[in-house]
Parts: C-alpha cells; structure tokens; sequence
C-alpha cells in the first residue's frame, strides 16, 4: 500500500538529526514536490505522535519558529531546540551552524 503524503513527511522529519533543523520546503521536497511547503505545515500540526516525530525541528527558511507551534507554543519549539544545543542569533536558528544538509540528489 503506498504511504499517504503525510506519512512520507513523517518519515523524513524523524531522520533529522538531534540538534540540527530542517526547513518546511526542504522536508516538501524530500517528500517528493518543493512545492508543499504548507502541505508539511499542516502535516505536522496533525501530528499524531509529538514524542516521536520531532515536529519542533522544522522551522521556516529564515530559521523562524513557528508562531502556532501546536504542541505548546513558540516558547516551547525554542526550548526543545535549545536543550538539543541549537542557537538562536537575532530569534533565528543559526541555519550556517544548525541546518540539516540532507538534499535530493
């Protein structure tokens, strides 16, 4: 049986890495179209298992935290972050130091 879009996304946020970030474009496009960047988004809102998907390592192309953080809030994605030892320059994740560089080739 193929996965559902949001299964793929699932899977592909449960491989980054502790302390490193991924971007909403990023996992769309490894999830198979660049262009799902909102798709990913709502996907992670839904998601169905906060403790094993680490939904928090997603952040936008600038290294923003997400205002609706649907599993506590902005204050908490930092948080979760900054436990795993990411830093934060000006509200945004470092994205030279903390970025995933796992790419489609």
């Amino acid at each position: 049986m193929a996965k559902s879009t949001f299964d793929k996304i699932y899977d592909i946020v449960k491989q980054i890495p502790y302390g490193q970030v991924a971007t909403y474009g990023q996992i769309a496009e490894l999830a198979g179209n660049k262009k799902w960047a909102r798709v990913v988004g709502y996907a992670l809102h839904a998601n169905p298992e906060p403790d094993i998907i680490p939904c928090y390592r997603v952040v936008n192309q600038r290294g923003e935290v997400s205002r609706a953080f649907a599993f506590g809030g902005e204050n908490r994605q930092i948080e979760l972050l900054e436990a795993e030892g990411v830093e934060f320059i000006d509200g945004r994740v470092d994205m030279q130091r903390f970025a995933w560089t796992k790419r489609i080739y």
